[in-house]
């Protein structure tokens, strides 16, 4: 960490602010050497103080040995050539390794200075995320909430050595790999109007399977349709309160509740 600045706590603190009525806080540039953009964490109060436990703890002499707390990691993603407007961290934010974990962030592709940076999309499998909104109220739900999240777990294979209830052979997972979700929709496991929702309408058409090695693929094979292990996890989640309506729309959710 040679060139970190070694500041209190309290001074820390004068970097960040929160917006009145909100919950929001804003990372001003400074926080952190170079930064290019300030940078914004949605949190309500019951994660804040897991947050900012993370940068109290580091800004003791004997903690700054470890992980950079997720605030700093934040700013350091805001100091990233390309960079758009600001480094995002998401309500579940903590540190990472580059990143901050929930740490979200655009980069201008037309700026030849910008930056691809692994830690901001996966090192491992390019985890990303996925909202399937119901048309459920959290009073549906409540009833038959045990019988919910056993369901889950019941259908959804998960952990170190799952294996996927997709029936894979090494040719369906190279077709898996060049039609993405076409193969998905042939096979019957997605609908066609799913692709609407997807990056790149779930096709990279200039994406080279034969550049993924066989020892990838074998590893690969048996997962196809897993969640996964370590930090991935499936959630049931209600929306208490919608903050920009324009965005929520465009995901579907139209109510609170």
């Amino acid at each position: 960490m040679d060139g970190l600045v070694v500041r209190t706590y309290e001074e820390e603190l004068k970097y960040l602010s929160k917006r009145p009525g909100a919950p929001i806080w804003d990372v001003a540039r400074g926080f952190v050497p170079n930064m290019r953009v300030p940078a914004t964490l949605y949190v309500n109060d019951e994660l804040q103080s897991l947050v900012f436990d993370e940068l109290r703890q580091f800004c003791t002499a004997d903690s700054r040995h470890g992980f950079l707390p997720a605030l700093k990691q934040m700013a350091n993603v805001a100091a990233l050539p390309g960079i758009v407007r600001q480094s995002i961290g998401l309500p579940d934010v903590h540190s990472g390794y580059g990143f901050a974990i929930g740490n979200v962030a655009a980069f201008d592709m037309t700026d030849p200075a910008a930056v691809v940076s692994p830690g901001g999309v996966g090192f491992d499998i390019n985890c990303g995320v996925r909202l399937l909104r119901t048309n459920l109220s959290e009073a549906d739900v409540a009833p038959v909430k045990e019988q919910l999240a056993q369901a889950l777990f019941d259908f959804i294979p998960v952990g170190v050595g799952s294996q996927g209830v997709i029936p894979t052979s090494s040719l369906a997972l190279q077709e898996a790999l060049e039609l993405g979700m076409d193969w998905s929709v042939r096979e019957g496991y997605a609908w066609a109007e799913d692709k609407e929702h997807c990056e790149e309408s779930g096709r990279m058409l200039a994406a080279r399977p034969e550049a993924v090695s066989a020892r990838a693929k074998k590893r690969g094979l048996p997962q196809l349709g897993t969640l996964g292990a370590g930090n991935h996890y499936a959630e049931v989640q209600v929306v208490e309160r919608i903050f920009d309506k324009s965005a929520a729309a465009a995901m579907g959710i139209e109510w609170e509740g």
